[in-house]
């Protein structure tokens, strides 16, 4: 049955408070001042010639005499600019999300200076307390409009060091590492994906993404040979070629990036900022500029844990049947997830026909397996590649609603123009009248739409530990940078929970039976670490099924949070963060390969006393990477305790009254 979509109407408190504040003028002066509610950032804009402006942190400069341009029909909006009324609100109100990501309830607050200019357009600046940003807004008089290109120029003060995951080309799953570079060293011809996080001295850290991007293509970035980083993006397609079922390639592209409504608000381009690295791990600045949830009834979506097949292999054992792609182990997959209570399993690739989406393999008795997954309260997502779907989107999605499938996983777009934005709205409207999940892999720029998206529960774009089947490149290091930097844009489907571990001297990519490079505790740890509301249980079920006490922790972590407290961490050191789920604490610390002693204070807890059981890294972890301890003790407020990591290791704890 097909749900129609309602429209939520902007909260009366938030209009009142636009209303109240908003005053136009006409402005003929050429330099304007935007601060953050708390006064802490300041942005500085200028209209002589072309708009420019410089970000500050409590007076101390971040971005300076930066540029943004947009050529619509070869007519350049923001050169030889001429502001008709400049016009500032402030906007104060309490948004609760319907997916919880990292809170359950956001502040958002900010003022905003909109610059309404000659010419049929205007630019919006805001200032957040968790950062800044800018976008154009057109009302030209033409339908139907081709952007040329959008100048997009961040200019720092000086040589930073920016975590940069460079990319080879723009067809790309968005699998990167942020590794450091100084600006300087990154020649224009180096693109990335976002973020960009730069290090801004003092301890503040500055991160470079966008948001709100609709009808358009998502940008990227790339060096200037100078200080500082430019958007750049792909053409608009007018060719493209299908090779295998899965790479859907543009083989001749148009001289302009987007072809779109003359009368629209443009993507956001935004610097988020912080004094200290941790706190990159709860600032929400993407998610607050992303279009608010335009469907109302949100009760059908239901995050939690999935039992996963394609990185184990399917390598279940201790059973009379041949494991594999059929309905026997599948039937095993329910059974462990209805026993631990995990909310999925996904059935990965290999169930259906390559090249038709619709056509189930013989081994597979979908209506038998559906049928049993409902019966033991355990829902199946499908795994899918993105054009095969878009070739059949509506037949196919209609046929998963009558089997009951809620949720899909869409894999393999490697591309982010406006085609294939354009698709990740599409699927997540069509998902969404069918009361069914989205998990996209294959490409980055969807993760910014969740707040608009909530059944887009999760996604990839993240060098995950799907790596460690062929290299050693999903390691510590690497796992103790994303949370700094690839999380900053929303969820990231890791897909954490190998029971191989091991250590750097002991690791083998092995494809069919995978193990991960650092510590059990690290792997445990990751579950309070990384977000995604649609976490992943990635080993064999027959693994953890040997490993009860493991699964004491697994079963009941949750995927979503009530709050969080980012308690310390370093980019590419390590990391420490708790997080709260109804009366429940977790804690959560990952390291780099250095053993390190933390100490956890354990003042965010209310009230009283608790019990904890933390999983520690043994005596030997350092040399056999599965070797933990479990330990229980009561812990207050005004508990303070040192925890010892080992190399690669973690610690992850469940406290409870």
């Amino acid at each position: 049955m097909v749900n129609s979509l309602k429209l939520r109407p902007l909260p009366l408190l938030a209009l009142l408070s636009a209303l109240l504040t908003t005053a136009g003028t006409a402005a003929a002066q050429s330099s304007y001042d935007l601060r953050s509610p708390d006064n802490r950032i300041e942005i500085r804009i200028r209209t002589a010639q072309h708009l420019r402006y410089d970000v500050l942190l409590k007076g101390r400069t971040l971005l300076q005499d930066s540029t943004l341009s947009l050529d619509i029909d070869h007519k350049t909006l923001g050169v030889d600019p001429k502001v008709l009324a400049a016009k500032k609100l402030t906007y104060d109100q309490t948004v609760e999300p319907l997916v919880r990501q990292k809170f359950a309830r956001i502040r958002e607050n900010y003022n905003e200076l909109r610059l309404e200019m000659e010419g049929r357009y205007a630019v919006v600046f805001r200032a957040y307390n968790e950062g800044a940003a800018y976008r154009f807004e057109t009302s030209l008089s033409q339908q139907q409009v081709k952007v040329f290109s959008e100048e997009v120029k961040f200019t720092f003060p000086g040589d930073s060091i920016v975590y940069y995951p460079q990319e080879d080309s723009m067809f790309s799953h968005n699998e990167r590492k942020y590794l450091p570079q100084h600006l300087r060293e990154i020649d224009p011809a180096f693109i990335a994906t976002m973020p960009a996080v730069a290090d801004a001295g003092g301890g503040a850290k500055l991160a470079l993404a966008e948001s709100d991007v609709e009808d358009y293509p998502g940008m990227w970035l790339r060096g200037t040979g100078g200080f500082g980083l430019a958007g750049t993006f792909p053409l608009y397609p007018l060719k493209e070629k299908l090779q295998k079922d899965r790479d859907f390639r543009v083989v001749e592209a148009a001289d302009y990036i987007a072809v779109t409504s003359g009368t629209r608000t443009f993507p956001w381009r935004l610097m988020g900022i912080v004094e200290r690295d941790a706190d990159l791990l709860t600032n929400q600045l993407v998610w607050l500029l992303a279009k608010p949830s335009q469907f109302e009834d949100t009760s059908w979506i239901k995050p939690g844990k999935v039992a996963w097949d394609w990185w184990n292999y399917n390598n279940i054992y201790d059973v009379d049947f041949k494991a594999g792609i059929n309905t026997e182990t599948y039937k095993y997959y329910i059974d462990f997830a209805a026993k631990y209570g995990l909310q999925y399993i996904i059935l990965d690739e290999g169930w259906y026909k390559l090249g038709n989406v619709l056509e189930v393999v013989p081994e597979i008795n979908m209506e038998e397996l559906t049928a049993y997954a409902k019966e033991k309260n355990v829902g199946i997502i499908l795994w899918v590649i993105w054009k095969s779907l878009d070739d059949q989107l509506i037949p196919a999605l209609d046929q998963y609603a009558k089997w009951g499938i809620q949720g899909i996983k869409v894999d393999f777009m490697q591309r982010d123009d406006q085609l294939l934005i354009n698709f990740y709205h599409k699927v997540s409207r069509e998902t969404a009248k069918r009361k069914m999940l989205v998990d996209f892999h294959g490409g980055q720029k969807q993760i910014t739409m969740t707040r608009t998206w909530p059944n887009m529960i999760s996604g990839e774009g993240v060098r995950g530990m799907e790596w460690s089947k062929w290299s050693a490149d999903s390691e510590p290091k690497h796992n103790v940078t994303l949370p700094f930097t690839r999380m900053f844009l929303g969820p990231m489907d890791y897909t954490p929970g190998a029971m191989r571990n091991a250590t750097r001297t002991t690791f083998a990519p092995i494809h069919q039976q995978p193990m991960a490079l650092g510590t059990r505790c690290h792997q445990l740890a990751m579950y309070v670490v990384f977000e995604s509301p649609l976490q992943m249980l990635s080993d064999s079920p027959s693994n953890y099924l040997r490993e009860p006490e493991a699964m004491e922790f697994l079963a009941p972590v949750p995927s979503v949070w009530d709050d969080t407290k980012a308690l310390d961490g370093r980019i590419a050191e390590y990391v420490l963060v708790a997080r709260r789920n109804g009366s429940d604490w977790y804690v959560g610390a990952m390291t780099d390969w250095t053993a390190r002693e933390l100490e956890v204070d354990f003042s965010f807890l209310p009230e009283g006393n608790f019990s904890m059981e933390a999983y520690q890294d043994g005596v030997n972890a350092d040399r056999m990477a599965s070797d933990y301890k479990k330990v229980r003790m009561r812990v207050n407020k005004s508990t303070k305790l040192k925890i010892k990591l080992a190399p690669g290791g973690g610690w992850a704890a469940r406290i409870h009254p």
